[in-house]
C-alpha cells in the first residue's frame, strides 16, 4: 500500500513521463489521412508544451537511419519513447519478426523503450476489418509472444495496442489477448472506449498488464455511432470525436488513479488523433495538446 508521500513522489515522477505523438498534429500513416505538418514544427511545438519525449510517428516522419533519427530528437531536446508499429500478425505467409528486428535498431540508437504493436488488417485505414478465424487467432497470439520476447532481449518492452479497425478492437478480443498471451497492453483510452471496453474499468481490473498509455478523450455520442456502424471511423475523427483531455467522456482521473495505485511507471502519451484539411490557421493543433497536457498534469498532481 502506498503512503501519501509515496503517492506524491510517484505523481511527480509520472508527470515527467508525459510524451507526445505526431498524430496529435495530424501526422498519420494512413494514405490520404489529411494535411501533414512538417517534423520541425511538430517537434518544436512538443517542446513548447513541455513534453519530455515523443513517439516516432509514421515511417518517413523521422529519418530512417537510427543515428540520424537520434540526432533529430537530440536537436529538439526530446527523448524517444518508441512508436506505433502496425503489423500483419494473422497472415500465414507473413513473418513479422525480421521487420521488428530491423526496427529495434532505431530503439538501441535512440534509447527508446516501448514498442507499440497494432494487429492491422492489411487494408488501408481503419474503417472496416475482416473476421479472424481460429487459425488466425492462434497465429496472432503466437506472434505477440514471439515479438514480446524479441523486444525484451533488446531491453525494449512490447505492448499491444487495441485499435478500432484492427484485428483486436472490442472487449471480447482484448480479453482473449489477456487470457492467451503474455504481452502487456497499451491502454489507449479512446480506442478502447470506441471498441466497447471501459478503459477505467480495464485499468482497475488488470493494471499489472498495462505498460503504456495513449491518453485521449472522446465524445461518447460519436463513439457510439462508430461502434454501431452509423458513422465511419475516419469521418468521426474528422468530426472531432477525439477531444482534449477533460473535454470528453473518458474518466481520466480514475484511469490515472488505478494505474498509480499499482505503481505504474510507463509513459503517458498525449494522443488526440486529428485530421487537418490544410495549413492550420492560428496556432493549430498545439492548442489542444496544451489543454490535454495541463489537464493531465493537474490530475497527476492531485495524486
Amino acid at each position: 500500500m502506498q503512503t501519501p508521500q509515496t503517492r506524491h513522489e510517484t505523481a511527480g515522477q509520472t508527470a515527467r513521463r508525459i510524451a507526445g505523438a505526431p498524430i496529435s498534429w495530424g501526422v498519420c500513416e494512413v494514405p490520404g489521412w489529411g494535411y501533414q505538418l512538417p517534423p520541425e514544427r511538430v517537434l518544436a511545438e512538443m517542446r513548447e508544451v513541455g513534453l519530455a519525449a515523443t513517439e516516432f510517428g509514421p515511417e518517413g516522419f523521422l529519418p530512417d537511419g537510427p543515428e540520424e533519427k537520434a540526432a533529430v530528437l537530440r536537436h529538439h531536446g526530446l527523448r524517444a519513447v518508441g512508436g506505433f508499429t502496425p503489423l500483419l500478425l494473422h497472415v500465414a505467409e507473413h513473418d513479422p519478426l525480421p521487420e521488428v528486428a530491423h526496427l529495434l535498431e532505431s530503439y538501441a540508437a535512440t534509447g527508446a523503450d516501448t514498442l507499440v504493436l497494432s494487429a492491422v488488417t492489411g487494408q488501408d485505414g481503419y474503417d472496416s476489418r475482416p473476421a479472424l478465424d481460429e487459425s488466425g487467432w492462434k497465429r496472432l497470439l503466437s506472434h505477440l509472444d514471439r515479438l514480446a520476447a524479441l523486444a525484451a532481449d533488446r531491453g525494449v518492452r512490447a505492448v499491444l495496442h487495441p485499435h478500432v479497425g484492427t484485428m483486436i478492437e472490442n472487449g471480447e478480443e482484448v480479453r482473449r489477448v489477456l487470457e492467451e498471451s503474455t504481452i502487456s497492453l497499451c491502454l489507449d483510452t479512446g480506442h478502447l472506449l470506441i471498441g466497447g471496453t471501459d478503459p477505467a474499468e480495464l485499468a482497475r481490473q488488470a493494471p499489472e498488464r498495462i505498460a503504456h498509455t495513449h491518453m485521449k478523450d472522446v465524445d461518447a455520442s460519436l463513439a457510439d455511432k462508430v461502434r454501431s456502424g452509423r458513422v465511419a471511423y475516419t469521418e468521426a475523427v474528422r468530426l472531432g470525436m477525439y477531444r482534449p483531455l477533460g473535454a470528453g467522456d473518458v474518466d481520466v482521473a480514475a484511469i490515472v488513479g488505478h494505474l498509480a495505485a499499482h505503481g505504474y511507471d510507463g509513459w503517458h502519451v498525449l494522443e488526440q488523433d486529428t485530421i487537418l484539411s490544410g495549413e492550420p490557421a492560428g496556432k493549430g493543433p498545439v492548442d489542444d495538446v496544451w489543454t490535454s497536457a495541463e489537464h493531465l498534469r493537474s490530475v497527476l498532481n492531485q495524486g
